[in-house]
């Protein structure tokens, strides 16, 4: 696992990435409706706004973060959905300034969590750098809306080494959100990277394989993506079967993309 002060680093560079993307909006563009049923712009910004207090608060202040979590126990969704009404009611320019001072504050709230510690989150503590990955899945996967809604096409990083393996964690969250028991032998999950080096997690003997280009797989774990549209291959049934229920957050799965939504700015 990388350590936290790459993952921060990486972190921070795709709070730069999203707020780039909206920096230059009109308000009227911040309305537009993205990929996601009834989120617009404005919503998926004030979605990872709510993320960052989250994650700050945990890192910072565990204490306050356990209640804000048992009040949510009950009804994540609710949660959500309350916490996009409080920011997304901001205009536009105060709403960016909000998501740029709470990412900064999160980055700066895990840099001093010790890296050997955990910090309290909505399932199980998580080392600082594992919920600094899960930001990164956040971004990447809610970046990816923004991008979509504004016809944007996003260059993939290296950075994207710290989400192929937060998902390789999290293998079996696709199950667990659909009732169904996971299998108990690991996957071997092999992609490469932008620059062609090949990124490596799990078995070399495992007898199930996914392999591939690590956008594809970034996008396929983040539900951005149908299947069919990347250039992913599963070698077993198992992992056959996963590429169909993969994603890399808990909760409901969503309704994910259908095939050839984007042929039109389709990924390599």
């Amino acid at each position: 696992m990388s350590n936290l002060n790459d993952v921060l680093k990486a972190l921070s560079a795709d709070i730069d990435e999203v707020e780039n993307l909206v920096r230059d909006l009109d308000d009227a563009d911040w309305a537009k409706p993205t990929p996601a049923p009834g989120w617009s712009i404005a919503d998926q910004v004030a979605h990872l706004t709510f993320i960052f207090r989250l994650a700050k608060t945990a890192a910072a202040d565990p204490d306050t973060f356990k209640g804000i979590a048992a009040q949510a126990a009950g009804n994540f969704d609710g949660a959500v959905n309350a916490a996009l009404k409080q920011f997304n009611g901001f205009p536009p320019k105060e709403l960016l300034a909000r998501f740029r001072a709470e990412g900064d504050a999160s980055v700066e709230a895990l840099a001093a969590v010790p890296e050997n510690s955990v910090v309290p989150w909505l399932v199980n503590p998580l080392p600082p750098a594992v919920l600094a990955s899960a930001g990164i899945m956040e971004l990447f996967g809610h970046g990816q809306d923004i991008a979509d809604a504004l016809g944007v096409r996003r260059e993939p990083t290296e950075r994207l080494r710290h989400l192929v393996f937060f998902a390789f964690l999290t293998r079996d969250f696709g199950y667990l959100s659909r009732g169904l028991t996971p299998p108990a032998e690991p996957f071997r999950i092999e992609v490469t990277a932008p620059n062609g080096e090949i990124w490596a997690y799990g078995p070399e003997d495992a007898a199930n394989k996914v392999t591939g280009p690590a956008q594809d797989f970034c996008l396929l774990v983040t539900r951005r993506r149908h299947r069919d549209d990347l250039a992913l291959v599963a070698t077993g049934e198992e992992a056959d079967r996963w590429l169909d229920i993969a994603q890399a957050y808990r909760g409901p799965a969503g309704e994910g993309r259908t095939p050839g939504q984007f042929a039109d700015q389709c990924c390599d």
